[in-house]
C-alpha cells in the first residue's frame, strides 16, 4: 500500500476513485508441475516466496489456501540493513514487499500456488505497480528456492503467454532467493493485517475481493478459516 493510501485510510480518508481493483482471471492449471501425493511418504514442508503488490492482500489470499501452513509478510530482494517499511518505501532498497509461504506439498503443489498467484493475487502485466501502489517495491516477482521451482514457474509463464491469458505481456521477475538475497519478515503490525482490519478502506476495496475470488474461482483450494502468523507462532 502506498504511503498516501495507508495514511489516508488511517485518518478516515478515502481512496482515489481512479484506483481500480485488480480483476481475477480464470487460468488453466500448470501443464508442468511439481508432484503431490497424499499416499507418498511424509514430506517436509516447502517454501514459496511471491511478491505481487502490497503484501497485506498477498498474505491474506494464501492464508485462505488449503495446504498452506504459514504465510508471513516481509521483504525480499535487498539487504538486511534496509529491510524495514520506513526504508523500502523509497523504492531504492531493492526489496519487494513479499510473502514467505510455508506449505505442505502433499496437499498443494507449487504449481497450484502459482495458479493462485497469477489468477487471484495480482495483475502480472503491471510493471512496478499494483492498483493504487507504484514503485519497485510493488513489483511482480517470484523468488524461487531451487531449480525445480524455477522450471515450474518458467514453464507456467510460457504456457500463459502462449495462451494469451492476459491482454499484456507478463512482466513477473524470476529471482533466486539465495545468499546474499534473503527474506526478512515485516514488522509485527503488518502480519495478519487483512484479518485484523477487514473494515480498513484499503483492505475492503482491494484485498477482500481477492479472497472472495479465490473462494469462487478455486473452491477446492479455499479454506474459510485463515492460518494466521499469530497462530503458527504458538
Amino acid at each position: 500500500m502506498s504511503a498516501w493510501v495507508y495514511a489516508g485510510a488511517g485518518v478516515g480518508g478515502g481512496i482515489s476513485s481512479s484506483a481500480a481493483t485488480e480483476a481475477a482471471v480464470k487460468l488453466p492449471a500448470p501443464a508442468f508441475d511439481s508432484a503431490t501425493s497424499a499416499t507418498a511418504a511424509p514430506a517436509a514442508p516447502e517454501i514459496a516466496v511471491f511478491a505481487g503488490g502490497c503484501f497485506w492482500g498477498v498474505q491474506a489470499v494464501f492464508q485462505h489456501t488449503q495446504g498452506v501452513l504459514n504465510a508471513v509478510s516481509g521483504y525480499a530482494g535487498g539487504d538486511k540493513a534496509t529491510a524495514s517499511y520506513s526504508m523500502i518505501g523509497s523504492g531504492r532498497t531493492g526489496h519487494a514487499e513479499a510473502v514467505h509461504i510455508t506449505y505442505d506439498p502433499k496437499l498443494v503443489s507449487y504449481g497450484k500456488l502459482l495458479q493462485i498467484y497469477f489468477s487471484v493475487v495480482h495483475d502480472p502485466t503491471q510493471l512496478n505497480r499494483q492498483g493504487p501502489d507504484s514503485g519497485t517495491q510493488y513489483r511482480s516477482a517470484i523468488f524461487y528456492q531451487n531449480d525445480s521451482q524455477k522450471q515450474v514457474a518458467e514453464r507456467y509463464i510460457a504456457q500463459l503467454e502462449a495462451a494469451k491469458a492476459f491482454p499484456g505481456k507478463i512482466v513477473t521477475q524470476l529471482t533466486p532467493l539465495a545468499p546474499p538475497l534473503a527474506f526478512y519478515p515485516a514488522e509485527g503490525y503488518h502480519q495478519d493485517y487483512a484479518t485484523l482490519h477487514p473494515r480498513q478502506p484499503y483492505i475492503a476495496r482491494f484485498d477482500l475481493p481477492k479472497i472472495a475470488n479465490l473462494k469462487t474461482m478455486m473452491p477446492e483450494l479455499y479454506r474459510d478459516m485463515p492460518v494466521l502468523v499469530s497462530q503458527a507462532a504458538q
